[in-house]
């Protein structure tokens, strides 16, 4: 059964239509780059998988049902804005997690943070933006979900640090399982795909295996974007 599954997916804002027609499956044990530009529906698309709004039209199917309670207990997300309490220290906000979600795990999460140089006893409020990023991006990486959804996790983050957060993804997630990444920066994140959807102007454009896309048009994943979508 598919992980994911959109069926006609269309979402409207009154006049303004924000997807159109999304029709796409993603099967378990892959890493989808989401990839467009700013303003391109990617947010929608995620924000549907997640439950927190509503199809216009179509449907989302999460393991073959609507996206709702169950769902929400085997997919990790990471939202684009960050929504933990700046008030709380780091190790209130593991405590937190690890009494909300059963599939957590503080001492995976400790050992990543360490790695991070970022201490369990700093409080969010006197973080920097990339380091508050960081953090939630640890906390999502901890759990054992089914499916982790990323909204530009390296978007605020040094390019410095990219790497080692990307091979933080890459090396903690249950084979088993896939990583929807959104983002707008391709050309840093293109090595760890397995596939790629294009999206604009709320359309699916084009979804392939990465390695082929590449051998078939010999040039990297950016490449290829920047020339679809070029001004």
């Amino acid at each position: 059964m598919e992980l994911v599954k959109c069926n006609g997916l269309y979402k409207d804002y009154g006049f303004k239509k924000v997807l159109k027609d999304i029709n796409i499956t993603i099967p378990k044990g892959r890493i989808v780059g989401l990839l467009g530009s700013n303003g391109s529906g990617k947010t929608t698309l995620i924000k549907l998988m997640n439950d927190l709004i509503t199809p216009t039209k179509g449907e989302v199917l999460i393991n073959g049902k609507k996206p709702g309670v169950n769902s929400k207990k085997i997919i990790s997300y990471l939202p684009e804005r960050t929504y933990l309490n700046m008030d709380m220290k780091v190790s209130e906000i593991l405590e937190y997690f690890s009494d909300f979600y059963s599939d957590f795990d503080t001492q995976k999460a400790i050992k990543l943070l360490k790695k991070l140089n970022i201490s369990t006893t700093d409080r969010l409020k006197t973080m920097s933006k990339g380091t508050k990023e960081k953090v939630q991006l640890v906390l999502v990486m901890s759990r054992k979900a089914d499916l982790y959804i990323l909204d530009e996790p390296i978007g605020g983050v040094d390019p410095a640090a990219r790497d080692y957060i990307l091979d933080t993804i890459l090396t903690n997630f249950n084979k088993d399982a896939s990583i929807i990444i959104s983002t707008h920066l391709i050309s840093d994140i293109e090595r760890i795909l397995d596939d790629v959807i294009f999206i604009s102007n709320g359309e699916i454009v084009l979804y392939e295996e990465a390695d082929k896309l590449r051998k078939k048009e010999k040039k990297s994943i950016d490449a290829i974007f920047r020339e679809m979508f070029k001004c």
